[in-house]
């Protein structure tokens, strides 16, 4: 049975009463010890990037521990809510923590407002859960979010980025975070453009990994003999979704296939 807490009226932040009846829940009191003491995994590469009537989200599978691969598989790109994404770089453990109480933080707040936060309120509260880790985060734990989501009040879609401290900064267009972003990042100004279908969207995007993998050890590019592919979301007006392998797989092939002919990628026109 929960305690009497829960049912009182108050603060629709379930952060704050597991800071005040809780906090042992919290995911920054979860983990004990230094980064200097503890060889953790650590995830990257994520983006997001804006098309024609929403955004998608992108991550690569790789999770690193120092030099050695920890995992391969990892789902960095996950659903929050209805009409938002968010997906993470930095310390697996802490980050997988982090995004399970940000989804409830959107279900409890619901709950106790009868009506569901706007977009940049839903940021907002994101940099509440980063903001919780800090301490960590000046240890070596550090976890980088990436939220995008649909305004359905606006019909606009945007991406919101945050550093350590919790604090959030709309992007514009696009951006990407974690080891392999300086590269992705590279790739995602040069295949960029106004007006991207969602297709299109999603070729930017495996693009834009497969270069970051092509120069940063951390960041996994697709493993076809696996059938491993990177975790793509896309969200519109009509909600979020992850894109079926079957459909991130035939993306794939066709980046794989073009760069048999151009190893370093599609080049952007000048005009």
């Amino acid at each position: 049975m929960l305690p009497p807490e829960f049912f009182e009226a108050g603060n629709p932040s379930f952060v704050e009463l597991l800071r005040a009846h809780s906090p042992e829940m919290l995911p920054i009191n979860r983990v004990g010890g230094s980064a200097a003491d503890l060889e953790l995994p650590h995830g990257t590469t994520v983006l997001a990037v804006v098309f024609d009537g929403g955004v998608m989200m992108a991550g690569d599978r790789r999770a690193t521990s120092g030099n050695r691969i920890a995992y391969r598989e990892l789902d960095k790109v996950q659903r929050s809510d209805e009409h938002s994404v968010v997906a993470f770089a930095g310390t697996v453990g802490l980050a997988l923590e982090m995004v399970r109480l940000f989804r409830v933080e959107l279900e409890h707040y619901e709950k106790m407002e009868a009506a569901p936060l706007s977009l940049p309120g839903k940021a907002r509260r994101l940099g509440a859960v980063v903001q919780a880790n800090f301490a960590q985060a000046l240890q070596g734990l550090a976890v980088v979010p990436l939220f995008a989501g649909y305004d359905t009040g606006k019909g606009t879609a945007h991406i919101y980025t945050y550093d350590i401290t919790g604090s959030p900064s709309e992007a514009r267009d696009f951006h990407a975070d974690g080891s392999g972003s300086p590269y992705a990042l590279g790739s995602l100004k040069k295949l960029w453009r106004p007006g991207l279908t969602a297709g299109q969207a999603a070729q930017v995007c495996v693009q834009a990994l497969y270069d970051a993998a092509d120069d940063d050890a951390a960041t996994g590019g697709p493993d076809r003999t696996r059938r491993i592919y990177p975790t793509l979301a896309v969200v519109t007006a009509d909600g979020s979704r992850v894109l079926p392998e079957a459909e991130v797989a035939e993306v794939v092939e066709q980046v794989v296939t073009d760069r048999f002919e151009r190893p370093d990628g599609p080049v952007a026109p000048l005009r």
